[in-house]
């Protein structure tokens, strides 16, 4: 396990010693990503996700979250509207896996079972570290992009700093069950969800022909490869960024050490 997520469990289980209740719970959705490949619709989902995590409740309106959700997301330009993206013709699929420490904060009180709200919205902000792995099919097989540089940069880490934040809305519809609806996006330090960011590099310089079949797809169907060394390949913004939406089902546990409603 990464030190990172170790330092994450570490605190969660330091808040959690100071916790009155504790939940457990799952969730299933769709994920999806903005970048290079997808530069404007914030809301194009192009894989699953599923998740689970425990939470401790401190009181009806703050609670500390331990998540982790796998999901995966996709790009291709051959279905975009953009004409330039069709003759760019690059496409790409990764998995994410991503373990993070979220603060969640409800608008009204909630306590499953002890409150009289049977419901609430609530937003969310965390730190965590996500794993990813971009791929892409060529002539009926897959490779990985990470280890063939095909911008010609070093290759990127496996994993990635990333920050989610969102919104949704939690009921509770039976006892201490619940079920909630969040969509949350995912700000993470890279840029290579898609292995695609700056320019194309010099194909003398990559490390196979696969890597320069790869680099440059724009003629695969027409014959004439427009990606010249040093010319625009990505957007040339500082980072991708991806999301979830997720609906969830969950059991809230409650200590000896009640909570009271007013």
């Amino acid at each position: 396990m990464p030190k990172f997520a170790i330092t994450i469990l570490l605190i969660f289980i330091s808040l959690s010693l100071k916790a009155q209740t504790w939940e457990l719970g799952g969730a299933l959705g769709a994920s999806g990503y903005m970048g290079d490949l997808n530069p404007t619709n914030p809301l194009k989902f192009s894989g699953i996700a599923i998740g689970g995590y425990v939470q401790r409740n401190f009181n009806g309106y703050v609670s500390a979250k331990l998540n982790y959700t796998y999901g995966t997301i996709a790009g291709a330009d051959s279905t975009s509207s953009n004409q330039q993206f069709r003759n760019r013709n690059l496409s790409f699929r990764t998995s994410l896996q991503e373990l993070s420490l979220i603060g969640e904060f409800n608008f009204m009180e909630y306590i499953p079972d002890v409150s009289h709200n049977r419901y609430t919205p609530y937003i969310y902000l965390g730190i965590g570290i996500v794993g990813y792995n971009p791929q892409a099919t060529y002539m009926g097989q897959t490779y990985n992009l990470r280890p063939l540089a095909t911008e010609g940069e070093t290759p990127y880490s496996k994993t990635a700093i990333s920050i989610p934040y969102g919104a949704g809305i939690k009921y509770n519809f039976s006892g201490k069950w619940n079920i909630s609806a969040d969509i949350g996006y995912r700000q993470p330090n890279t840029d290579y969800l898609d292995d695609v960011s700056g320019l194309y590099p010099d194909k003398s310089k990559l490390t196979s022909p696969i890597a320069v079949a790869l680099s440059d797809r724009s003629g695969e169907k027409t014959g004439v490869y427009t990606g010249v060394a040093g010319t625009q390949r990505g957007d040339l913004r500082p980072h991708d960024t991806y999301l979830f939406l997720q609906f969830g089902v969950s059991y809230t546990f409650v200590t000896e050490k009640c909570y009271f409603s007013r």
